[in-house]
């Protein structure tokens, strides 16, 4: 059985393609009581809000017919952001050379944040380059990696 998630990205990505974008994630979460459904676009020149606009006014129709969501929710369409979480291998890939912030579960030499630029992401594993040198880190030690502006 398909997650909530995977039935709308199936259903946002020729949406979004339409108008000249790349489905970038989909997010369906509880935050306070209420359900959000967050679709996430992006597209090489930037989104705009009427991009967010008109992915929005096709794709709600289409979610009420499919109603792959039992839960009432608020649905959102945005931007990927600037500062957007690295999640598929084909994001690290794309992104390769690029600013990052890497968050880990647990401190390294106190640190639980380490700035650099993405040098290899392989299976998992984790390089950048730091203001002191390379970083290497192991899928497992590895919470979240963002795009980031400055490094």
């Amino acid at each position: 059985m398909k997650k909530v998630t995977e039935k709308v990205a199936e259903l946002a990505k020729p949406v979004a393609e339409k108008h000249g974008c790349e489905l970038w994630d989909v997010e369906f979460v509880k935050e306070a009581g209420q359900w959000f459904l967050r679709v996430y676009i992006d597209k090489p020149d930037g989104i705009g809000i009427e991009d967010c606009e008109a992915v929005s006014r096709e794709l709600d129709p289409i979610l009420d017919e499919a109603d792959p969501i039992s839960e009432s929710y608020v649905f959102e369409v945005s931007s990927a952001g600037a500062e957007r979480a690295l999640k598929r291998p084909s994001d690290f890939e794309r992104f390769i050379g690029s600013g990052v912030a890497v968050h880990l579960y647990s401190p390294r030499d106190g640190k639980k944040e380490f700035v650099g630029i993405l040098r290899s992401y392989e299976g998992g594993d984790i390089e950048i380059e730091g203001k002191s040198g390379p970083i290497a880190f192991k899928k497992g030690e590895v919470s979240q990696v963002r795009l980031r502006i400055t490094v």
